[in-house]
């Protein structure tokens, strides 16, 4: 047996990557096991409970009548003409 010390050092490095590789497409395998495992576990009925509920609120402004709005716009408009 050729202990891999003894090997040129471009036969060692493949050694390295090679086993590298490997782990890590196990432990990248894992990864995605465990993750489809808990998309699988996971309920959206849960999820829609845990939401909070959100409401628009509604304006604090009293309705104004067609007459006030013109007045308004009219209002508006002198102000932001230029001189």
């Amino acid at each position: 047996m050729v202990k891999i010390q003894n090997l040129p050092e471009s036969t060692r490095k493949v050694i390295l990557w090679s086993v590298i590789v490997i782990v890590g497409l196990g432990l990248f395998t894992l990864y995605i096991k465990n993750v489809q495992k808990k998309l699988r576990s996971f309920e959206i009925r849960e999820l829609k409970e845990e939401l909070p509920k959100f409401e628009i609120p509604k304006s604090e402004m009293p309705e104004m009548e067609e007459k006030e709005l013109k007045e308004l716009e009219k209002i508006i408009e002198e102000a932001t003409m230029p001189e």
